[in-house]
């Protein structure tokens, strides 16, 4: 029989709901997922639901339990809700549901982040409880650059892995998921000096190959900092420019003569800044994400669709490293430095509006 592993997946929006399909079809993983903003929503509904153009699937609330815990001194009732999912296949697999990582009331071989980046140095002290740093990993499925920092902090002795995500999906409202279209997934090794490089290659392999027995395509990479810069490019370019003029990404270069050299011209500065950061991203990347786009239907972008429900938006880890790497490595970066701001005041709007 084959080796339980165990998976806590920290968030069930738009990415999170996938993963959370992905790897409920593996019949290897015992998974336990933690919804945070959307929980209420997901009981109130019976449930998320989840759409897609190769599933139409629906997780129903089976049942609910309570029961004590104890945790050093501390005692608390334990919210636990069994879910089961059922797709078109017919497949049955039971999750369990929990408000906080503390709930769960164990550690994991593997603990998922794939919630959106917001306030990045405040999530390892929530996941501490359900952390064994003899035994779990860290693995990051999240935009933006420098997000594994504050768990490399946090957790020394854990391996951590860095997934770049390319999957078309949004949460329009709590509880509901529409995933437009699920490309592929790259993944590779945050490297730590003091762990053995054979436990680090170890853990990135189980976990790649949980994904594709569930069913997603991976790719692991040497350098996934290369990988997480050239997402950043699309995101600085694509995020920014739909959320700051709510138009589609196609509107949007047709709206002026002077959008689409602008757009070039951002991406460009955040070429500049990732080469001077020592990540060997080449400039002819900016025609490949403009033919991409092109070549793609209109679409917004999850900080447009934050930006419109008046959600703070993933400015920092998308837009502020490049512009902190950028400034302390005096590269030139006008056009990224006047998007950041612009979208900081958005952000402090949303902030003293929550």
């Amino acid at each position: 029989m084959a080796e339980e592993v165990s998976v806590l997946l920290f968030g069930l929006g738009a990415i999170g709901s996938f993963y959370a399909f992905i790897l409920t079809q593996n019949k290897r993983v015992r998974l336990t997922v933690v919804a945070r903003s959307n929980y209420d929503a997901v009981k109130k509904n019976v449930g998320l639901h989840r759409t897609s153009p190769e599933y139409k699937s629906l997780i129903t609330v089976r049942a609910s339990t309570s029961r004590a815990r104890t945790m050093g001194s501390m005692s608390y009732i334990q919210q636990r809700v069994n879910m089961v999912l059922f797709p078109l296949t017919g497949v049955t697999d039971e999750v369990v549901v929990v408000r906080t990582p503390a709930e769960a009331g164990e550690t994991y071989d593997y603990v998922v982040c794939a919630h959106k980046a917001i306030d990045q140095s405040s999530i390892p002290e929530r996941l501490a409880p359900a952390v064994d740093e003899e035994k779990t990993c860290i693995v990051i499925m999240q935009n933006g650059v420098g997000n594994e920092d504050p768990f490399r902090e946090a957790f020394p002795k854990c391996p951590i892995l860095s997934g770049v995500v390319w999957v078309g999906a949004r949460q329009d409202s709590p509880g509901y998921i529409t995933h437009m279209s699920a490309e592929n997934t790259q993944i590779g090794l945050f490297p730590n000096e003091s762990l053995e490089t054979s436990r680090e290659h170890a853990t990135l392999d189980k976990f790649a190959s949980l994904l594709r027995d569930g069913g997603t395509p991976v790719s692991i990479e040497d350098n996934i900092q290369v990988q997480r810069w050239e997402k950043v490019v699309w995101n600085v370019a694509w995020n920014s420019l739909t959320a700051l003029t709510m138009l589609d990404t196609h509107s949007w270069l047709n709206s002026s003569p002077d959008s689409m050299p602008m757009t070039r011209k951002l991406m460009t500065e955040v070429i500049d800044v990732a080469r001077k950061c020592d990540v060997p991203i080449q400039y002819e990347l900016v025609d490949q994400l403009i033919n991409r786009i092109l070549a793609m239907p209109p679409i917004g972008s999850s900080m447009q669709t934050d930006c419109k429900l008046g959600r703070p938006m993933e400015v920092d880890v998308i837009l502020g490293t490049p512009v902190r790497k950028g400034r302390e490595l005096g590269v030139s970066i006008p056009t990224l430095e006047v998007l950041h701001t612009l979208l900081l005041a958005i952000n402090s709007r949303m902030e003293s509006h929550a």
